[in-house]
């Protein structure tokens, strides 16, 4: 063994050279695929996060968790608890002091496929560190939200509108509209100008509105606790007045009524009384809210005046502006409203076609959005080129053991030498032989062997030679000669 080693010393050396740069690319390959490899990946440690909805949340798949673009961990699992989704986020080590109990995270996807990944804020230092096995609270979270799921909640009508307004805009806008359009909100900024400065003013009466809003509050509250006298009272009185209105004949009949009207409306006085002592405080209040009113008109009359020249000057062109605009749209418009119907049961037919994808039927069974990730990554492992072994691309060969042996006896009985540079790449040998897959046809073949040695000695101690348990060593070509025999 070690003369074999010194003789074939630089090959020895060759084969372990190519041996750690194999297991160097291996390990790195794997590494980039998400292998964590035991004392040479930096440990992590475990927090979770609930979600009201974890869909397309894969674990295993290399989604990962990321802090301003960041990653630093990975989604580990994700599991059901109280009708809420929790998933297991493991972070690496050197970020554990970063993440704090008030943090939050936002689950978005990164392609069209839902590739998922979570973002999470990490909070601030008001709160604790979050230590191993945190869970991001429900409030402190927020799934990933589809367009269907906005839409879904509008209103019929309103999605209607919105259809409309979209694409009449659109037509409206198409060729010339960007520039009116422009036009058009360029005279915008003298209007929000002067309504920051009614704004201003408005504000500068703000605690006077507020004391007017709280007397009118006041007195509105006091009369709605006297609401069955104040019913009373009017009911009474009409009473009083159809007893004047009616005719002269009932004029006698409403002298005899007088009496028990009066000492009604004596009593009914009475509680009027009452609240007329509440009125009186209720009026003394409003007393500042009155006097403070002068001021106020003086003051939007003050404004009205600057206002005037603005409407007349801005708002009235812009308005003139608008109308040949509002023309164009017009058109658009009432064709857009008769194919809305249309375009309705287009987005209802899109919609269950994107919900059919997305649907995941459980723990069973996977949706079509799944089926299609996982074709993806079979479909760019097979057209790899190249790997760990070099750029071949991978070959898998099946067949019998008898069509093997015929293989071997064909290649090995061609002209010219070329059968046993087609045997040195097919590897055929090994497999039929007797350490191989098919040691009764090595057996064979080890047996015609001796056989064409006994016949052949000069031939075959220049080719190759057996060992003592009839394995075939040496140059394997030595089976040109015996070939026919076998094939026989």
């Amino acid at each position: 063994m070690k003369r074999a080693i010194k003789d074939h010393s630089g090959d020895f050396a060759a084969i372990l050279v190519l041996l750690v740069v194999s297991v160097f690319v291996a390990g790195y390959i794997l590494t980039k695929q998400g292998l964590r490899l035991p004392f040479i990946s930096s440990s992590q440690y475990t927090l979770n996060a609930q979600f009201s909805t974890a869909q397309a949340v894969t674990p295993g798949q290399g989604q990962s968790v990321r802090i301003s673009g960041v990653q630093v961990g990975e989604i580990g699992g994700v599991t059901l608890s109280n009708g809420m989704a929790v998933v297991k986020m493991d972070i690496d080590q050197e970020y554990k002091h970063l993440i704090h109990t008030n943090a939050t995270a936002l689950l978005r996807p990164k392609t069209g496929l839902k590739d998922m990944f979570i973002e999470v804020d990490p909070g601030n230092h008001q709160a604790p560190v979050a230590k191993p096995g945190f869970t991001i609270p429900i409030g402190n979270t927020n799934p990933d939200i589809d367009v269907d799921e906005i839409l879904a909640s509008l209103d019929g009508d309103t999605r209607s509108y919105l259809n409309l307004l979209v694409n009449g805009a659109g037509e409206g806008l198409s060729g010339k509209g960007g520039d009116e359009l422009a036009q058009v909100l360029e005279r915008f900024e003298p209007t929000h100008r002067d309504l920051a400065r009614v704004n201003q003013a408005v504000a500068v009466r703000g605690e006077d509105l507020r004391q007017l809003v709280n007397s009118l509050q006041r007195l509105n509250t006091a009369l709605a606790t006297k609401q069955g006298q104040i019913i009373q009272l009017v009911d009474s009185s009409a009473v009083v007045f159809r007893a004047f209105a009616s005719e002269d004949g009932n004029i006698s009949r409403a002298l005899v009524d007088l009496p028990g009207t009066l000492s009604q409306t004596t009593d009914t006085l009475n509680k009027v009384q009452t609240f007329a002592k509440l009125l009186g405080p209720t009026s003394t209040s409003l007393l500042p809210a009155a006097h403070a009113i002068p001021a106020a008109n003086a003051a939007l009359s003050a404004l009205a005046k600057p206002s005037t020249p603005i409407v007349q000057n801005q708002i009235r062109p812009f308005v003139v502006a608008a109308r040949p605009l509002v023309r164009n749209l017009k058109p658009a418009a009432e064709n857009l409203s008769a194919a809305t119907p249309n375009l309705t049961k287009t987005f209802v037919t899109l919609n269950h076609f994107v919900n059919m994808l997305g649907y995941n039927p459980g723990d069973t069974e996977h949706g079509y959005l799944w089926w299609l990730a996982w074709l993806d990554h079979n479909v760019r492992t097979l057209f790899a080129l190249q790997d760990a072994n070099g750029v071949f691309r991978p070959l898998f060969l099946q067949a019998s053991c008898a069509t093997y042996t015929q293989l071997l006896s064909n290649l090995n009985i061609v002209q010219a030498g070329l059968g046993s540079e087609f045997e040195g790449l097919l590897n055929l040998a090994p497999i039929v032989g007797p350490d191989g897959v098919c040691p009764s046809t090595g057996t064979t073949i080890a047996s015609a062997y001796k056989s064409y040695a006994a016949k052949h000695p000069q031939a075959a101690a220049e080719t190759a030679h057996v060992k003592s348990n009839g394995q075939l060593t040496g140059n394997v070509s030595a089976l040109d000669q015996f070939a026919p025999q076998l094939a026989k």
